[in-house]
């Protein structure tokens, strides 16, 4: 019946050391799927990257109608971007028949965005965006650093 006591404390042993361990052992939760990619582990993302992604991130779930807020596409667009840019952008999806903003009529699934420089105030972030057959697509954003608007967005040259 010396088995027990060993149990017993393995058993002990286990649990404190779990307890030790601190709350963050059981604040992981399970990997979910999201549809923005997860940034570099190695550094962390700039502020006009920040702003890129969660523009994209919110466009998007007003394109499925599952914005948190409930807002509409043009709502999003009207918090993120300058209306000369707003306007603009219009006029391209008419002309082209594809979606201003993803730059295709597919929705991403994942995206990424890297700040390449900053200058005269303004930073440029591009945005790699990737969609559920594996292929990929770049859009150029213009970050305004003194608001944050986006007051640029083209194809890559």
């Amino acid at each position: 019946m010396s088995y027990r006591p060993r149990l017993r404390s393995a058993l002990i042993g286990a649990c404190t050391a779990a307890l030790l361990a601190g709350p963050g052992l059981l604040a992981l939760p399970a990997q979910a799927e999201s549809p923005q990619a997860p940034a570099a582990a190695s550094r962390m993302s700039t502020r006009p990257e920040m702003q890129v992604m969660t523009f994209l991130g919110d466009y998007r779930d007003a394109v499925l109608g599952q914005h948190s807020e409930g807002k509409s596409t043009a709502d999003v667009r009207k918090d993120f971007l300058t209306s000369g840019l707003d306007g603009s952008l219009y006029d391209w999806g008419a002309a082209n028949q594809k979606d201003a903003i993803f730059r295709t009529n597919e929705l991403p699934s994942g995206w990424s965005a890297v700040e390449q420089e900053q200058a005269n105030g303004h930073a440029k972030v591009v945005l790699t965006q990737t969609f559920e057959n594996g292929t990929t697509s770049e859009v150029c954003y213009q970050v305004n650093l003194d608001g944050l608007l986006i007051d640029g967005l083209t194809d890559p040259s």
